[in-house]
């Protein structure tokens, strides 16, 4: 599997809890933070609940 690069590029702020513990779960806190993860369905799922503030590239 492929390796994928998230960015947070958007706050949290007034967000439903659901997604604020999902961009925790991907390991995002701040603005600007990248991550790196593995290419699974489980990670797609998550950046899909999230797409509108982050931004991915592989």
């Amino acid at each position: 599997m492929a390796v994928i690069k998230i960015k947070k590029v958007k706050s949290a702020i007034k967000r439903p809890g659901d997604q604020k513990k999902t961009l925790l779960a991907l390991g995002l806190k701040k603005i600007g933070q990248v991550v790196e993860h593995q290419d699974s369905p489980s990670i797609l799922g998550m950046i899909n609940k999230v797409k509108h503030l982050v931004t991915v590239t592989k």
